[in-house]
């Protein structure tokens, strides 16, 4: 039996936002005591004890955008490794992208990938690819996948460029009533990717990438899913248009879902500047307006979910030149720091609000009953403390790709639950407190 005391419990699911303590037995949180029922309480029955203190106890955060690398690229991170960094963010439940190699369009890879995250404490869910080798021509078995197990569809990293197969695969999706992520970036307005035309490119006397890219295929996906009724993920959204598209959208039809980034909600083009290849990403980081676009849709729930897009690389590969080096940026062990730091601190989002979006945003995009904290519960959950500062020093990560590092941030994590159990404590490995 584990009592946790002294913690102010903030659920979005329940809405409580109090003190209370939790008796955790046997996977689930068996009781909520007020602190003064658990005097007597732990005089009775001697539970082992966790002091939280300061802290912040919220349910077990999820994110629906993950790059594990595997199988396939493992020299950059594994399963393991992913689960690792996933669980010292208080995230625990993943979603996995299917761009690996081979590819998540079969059912060998699937079972592949579901098998492995079970060897973790993480609860790892993945998607299946649209289609048959991220070709954009051919419909995976959709039916197939999902009975061996996906949770949804999505080529991310390429675009879906033929309209019809994207008519096609909505509804298909549709009639399974699974939902399809789109990675929203038209080539045809590319030169060249992860930088954004303007400030950025100009430094690097490059094309870089227009703000149309996202624009048009944005317009164009919406207005698949209101003809088709599917349900529909924008990832990553990086333009105020995309945010005005989606916010107009949802009015009407709430079937259609968007996400950001820490990235793009903390970043701007300036970013590619200092940092390099670092800050580089699909889509690209843009302009102030671009960011504040996207603080206000989190903000007024037209982005219910902030998914990190966690997409680790190797050092070699990051050095390489602007326009050689792959896209991309860690994020599972800084999202909730970077959202507490830089929506919660500055007034633009309340703490539930952040971690509503971290929570029941991403579980009603996939029609997961999202767990709160009350009795009966499993006790899947992040202890924070939201007004601790510390230095981002080093990932558990197996790459190391983030301008975020040595960076000072609030909301210092100090444990990770899942299933009753203390999967994470932060003993300042890889963090140093101030």
């Amino acid at each position: 039996m584990l009592l946790i005391k002294n913690g102010r419990v903030v659920d979005p699911v329940t809405g409580k936002d109090q003190m209370l303590d939790l008796v955790i037995e046997n996977q689930k949180i068996v009781k909520l005591l007020k602190p003064d029922e658990t005097v007597l309480f732990e005089k009775e029955n001697k539970p082992q004890v966790e002091d939280a203190k300061d802290c912040v106890i919220a349910p077990g955060l999820m994110d629906v955008h993950v790059h594990f690398r595997d199988p396939g690229f493992t020299y950059k991170e594994d399963i393991i490794s992913g689960a690792r960094a996933a669980l010292a963010g208080g995230i625990t439940t993943v979603v996995l992208m299917a761009n690996t190699k081979p590819v998540v369009d079969n059912e060998e890879t699937l079972q592949y990938v579901i098998k492995k995250g079970e060897q973790t404490d993480l609860h790892v869910k993945t998607c299946a690819c649209v289609s048959m080798g991220l070709k954009g021509e051919q419909l995976t078995d959709m039916e197939l996948l999902k009975e061996r197990g996906a949770v949804g569809f999505t080529d991310d990293g390429i675009p879906l460029l033929n309209e019809d197969f994207v008519r096609e695969a909505m509804k298909k999706a549709k009639s399974m009533d699974m939902p399809l992520s789109f990675h929203e970036e038209n080539p045809q307005y590319i030169s060249n990717n992860g930088v954004n035309k303007g400030k950025a490119s100009a430094h690097y006397a490059i094309g870089g990438s227009d703000r149309m890219a996202e624009i048009s295929m944005i317009e164009r996906d919406i207005r698949l899913a209101e003809e088709t009724g599917a349900t529909i993920d924008i990832q990553h959204i990086s333009t105020k248009e995309g945010v005005e598209l989606v916010r107009k959208a949802r009015k009407k039809y709430p079937n259609i879902h968007a996400e950001a980034t820490p990235h793009h909600f903390s970043l701007t083009e300036d970013a590619v500047i200092t940092y390099g290849t670092l800050a580089k990403m699909n889509p690209p980081l843009r302009t102030k307006e671009d960011r504040d676009a996207i603080i206000q849709g989190l903000s007024d729930n037209t982005i219910e979910i902030i998914a990190t897009d966690h997409a680790p690389h190797a050092a070699e590969e990051k050095a390489k030149d602007i326009t050689a080096a792959p896209s991309g940026i860690l994020g599972l062990e800084m999202a909730l720091p970077l959202a507490i730091t830089n929506l919660v601190k500055p007034g633009h989002m309340t703490l539930m609000q952040v971690l509503e979006r971290m929570t029941v945003g991403p579980c009603k995009l996939y029609g997961f009953r999202p767990q709160g904290i009350a009795e009966g519960e499993i006790a899947d959950l992040v202890i924070f403390n939201p007004d601790e500062t510390f230095v981002y020093e080093k990932s558990l990560s197996k790459s190391q790709n983030s301008p975020f590092l040595g960076q000072t941030l609030y909301g210092r994590i100090h444990m990770t639950l899942t299933n009753g159990n203390v999967v994470y404590r932060n003993e300042t490995v890889g963090n140093k407190e101030l």
